[in-house]
């Protein structure tokens, strides 16, 4: 075993939170461009529908464990990626998108260093 990556928890709440910002400001610019006379609705919504579903998925998403052997990465649902099928790894954001040479690509999400699981996963 190379290495274990798991999903930081707050990595995912830092995360949510930019969500739930990002929603608010939206709903309520749509809301404000239909004219609707309470806007402010479309702010406390988005909080609360991210916050659900973050509260609702936490477990499942941060629970994902990746292992990397020096021969393979294995996905949480147990498949196999040779290491020499992967061609590169992007870093979006919090994750690390490993990307093989067939074209499938895996997100390996909230990383609270997606730059150091990258060369990790690369070799580097």
């Amino acid at each position: 075993m190379v290495a274990r990556f798991t999903g930081n928890r707050a990595t995912y709440i830092k995360e949510h939170v930019m969500l739930a910002a990002i929603g608010a400001v939206g709903a309520t610019a749509v809301l404000m461009a239909t004219g609707n006379p309470h806007a402010w609705t479309g702010a406390v919504g988005a909080v609360l529908a991210i916050a659900v579903r973050g509260f609702y998925v936490a477990t499942e998403q941060i629970g994902m464990t990746w292992q990397l052997t020096d021969k393979r990465l294995i996905t949480p649902t147990g498949m196999s990626v040779k290491r020499g099928d992967i061609r590169k790894v992007n870093v979006i954001f919090s994750a690390a998108q490993v990307v093989t040479t067939g074209g499938d690509k895996f997100m390996i999400r909230y990383q609270a260093d997606p730059a150091a699981t990258a060369a990790t996963i690369e070799g580097r």
